[in-house]
């Protein structure tokens, strides 16, 4: 029986499901994924397109990558959570935002690209204080 990973974005409006286990998941650092996640790198699951079936309304954004082929990137047009990416290299393919995933606890990061592209902050020192929820803190003045 084949997995079918559900998901969607913050204010609900957009929901997807997809079907069968992704063919990679990747952790992406290129300028474009930093600046449209507002973090260091995009993590998303690449799925068959014919596998995945999206409701609600999207907005996209598109733009012509370093290989010259066009990204479009899919995002809820009421809160912004970005839901897919495509790429005209690979036409029958989409990838889903990692983070807008109900249950993504059996995928794991299997290849990083764009490494080049990693910004030193972009990864927790040993030293770095955690917390499991909202600390208690307020900055002091």
């Amino acid at each position: 029986m084949s997995k079918n990973y559900t998901g969607k974005c913050a204010c609900g409006d957009v929901r997807y499901v997809a079907h069968g286990q992704p063919k990679v998941v990747a952790q992406c650092h290129c300028e474009e994924c930093r600046r449209l996640s507002g973090t260091g790198h995009t993590v998303g699951a690449m799925f068959p397109s014919k596998s995945v079936s999206v409701t609600g309304k999207l907005s996209q954004f598109k733009y012509m990558s370093g290989e010259g082929s066009e990204v479009t990137k899919s995002f809820c047009a009421t809160c912004g959570s970005p839901i897919h990416g495509t790429n005209t290299r690979t036409p029958d393919h989409m990838t889903l935002s990692l983070g807008t995933m109900d249950d993504a606890s059996d995928l794991g990061i299997e290849v990083v690209i764009f490494a080049c592209d990693k910004p030193h902050w972009d990864q927790l020192d040993e030293h770095v204080i955690s917390f499991p929820t909202q600390p208690d803190w307020k900055p002091e003045d």
